[in-house]
């Protein structure tokens, strides 16, 4: 594994209820998880970047929160509209914007916590035949189910929290 995908790069895997339910969790503990892997950074670990040339753990923090509020409106647009085309937004602009250098990264943990709580209890809700619904992600120029968004979204968190936990390890925090 690599420092940028330091739990590989995220594989498309079938429908079962096996993965249904890990990935459920996954999304579940997202939040807690995030907030140990950051548990007791100083100022200066936070402003550190979790490879040369990646984001600061504070950015890493805070782009987590905005993914995964786009993925919450991209799960409710793919349940209640045939196919739609979601907004891409640019991640490495969005991580120059002020209030990633303003607010403290609690108010997007914050954000966080309550986000899964929703996300979740959307996401377990969904039929197995609405697994299959799609959303078209123009960005990547193709058509995804939302099993697959889970999927993806579950590994998103993860990675990230694997950028931050590594950094930990190598720097012996």
């Amino acid at each position: 594994m690599s420092d940028s995908y330091p739990i590989g790069k995220y594989e498309l895997k079938p429908f079962s209820q096996k993965e249904l339910e890990e990935r459920l969790i996954e999304i579940k503990v997202l939040p807690t998880i995030l907030e140990s892997a950051i548990l007791n950074l100083d100022q200066v670990q936070l402003d550190s970047p979790y490879r040369d040339g990646g984001w600061t753990v504070t950015q890493v923090v805070h782009h987590v929160a905005d993914s995964h509020i786009n993925a919450f409106i991209r799960f409710r647009l793919g349940l209640t509209e045939v196919n739609p085309t979601i907004k891409p937004y640019d991640q490495n602009a969005w991580v120059q914007l002020a209030d990633y250098k303003t607010v403290p990264i609690n108010v997007s943990l914050t954000l966080l916590h309550s986000l899964h709580i929703r996300l979740h209890a959307l996401l377990v809700a969904v039929s197995i035949e609405e697994w299959e619904r799609t959303i078209y992600h123009p960005e990547h120029k193709k058509t995804m189910t939302l099993w697959d968004m889970l999927g993806d979204y579950a590994w998103h968190g993860a990675h990230h929290v694997a950028h931050i936990t590594n950094l930990r390890s190598k720097k012996g925090w």
